[in-house]
């Protein structure tokens, strides 16, 4: 994929964007909010924590409940969501294929935390196109998602201005994060509804076939 603007990056969420995780980690989570006594659908287990950070989610349930989480909540969560992407995660459609192509510098910047995200690419066969510099999590910013902090300090680490970064996302709170942070941002509305993305800011796009397309004709940020 040919480009005449180098002096831009390329910044892609790892959850439904990479790898093809949303279906498999809320309903985990549905079922761990189940057990906590949360009756609460599927739906909007999904359309509610979809694209959060850990501490996010944590504090939402918490709201919920009206009392704080069992000590043994989080952990048993990601034990259990560790095991299901073990035998089940595979990447998005023509992803891997899209990260081949590209001749701009590209990163991974998502709500996730860094040993997920390394085990979520791992188990994918996408951990060969990110190098440790490129990978930055949860774990590196006070502030997950929407909040733009993960996306400023992905820019400011790799060199870049907001305005040179282009973010790859398929949550409002993901869109909403890179449009604070000042950075163009596409919606993979795969699993999001389009005009959720669209109302939060994003350029839809529907498959990863098509961003490539967009990608090699557009000029950069």
């Amino acid at each position: 994929m040919k480009s005449r603007h180098l002096d831009a990056l390329l910044i892609f969420d790892c959850d439904g964007v990479l790898v093809d995780s949303e279906p498999l980690a809320n309903r985990v989570l549905h079922d761990s909010l189940r057990r906590l006594g949360l009756d609460i659908s599927l739906e909007h287990s999904t359309s509610t924590f979809t694209g959060l950070s850990m501490k996010s989610c944590v504090a939402l349930v918490e709201n919920m409940l009206g009392a704080p989480v069992p000590d043994d909540f989080v952990p048993e969560l990601r034990r259990r969501t560790t095991l299901a992407f073990r035998d089940q995660l595979r990447p998005v459609e023509g992803v891997d294929s899209l990260l081949g192509r590209l001749e701009v510098p590209f990163c991974v910047a998502s709500s996730s935390t860094r040993r997920r995200i390394h085990a979520s690419l791992e188990a994918t066969g996408l951990r060969r196109w990110f190098h440790a510099g490129t990978i930055f999590s949860a774990d590196d910013v006070p502030r997950g998602k929407p909040a733009p902090d993960l996306f400023l300090h992905a820019a400011a680490t790799l060199g870049f201005r907001p305005a040179q970064c282009t973010v790859v996302e398929d949550s409002v709170p993901g869109v909403t994060a890179a449009k604070a942070a000042g950075m163009r941002v596409f919606g993979y509305a795969e699993r999001t509804p389009s005009r959720l993305l669209e109302a939060a800011g994003a350029t839809v796009v529907t498959c990863m076939t098509e961003l490539a397309g967009i990608l090699a004709d557009r000029p950069g940020p």
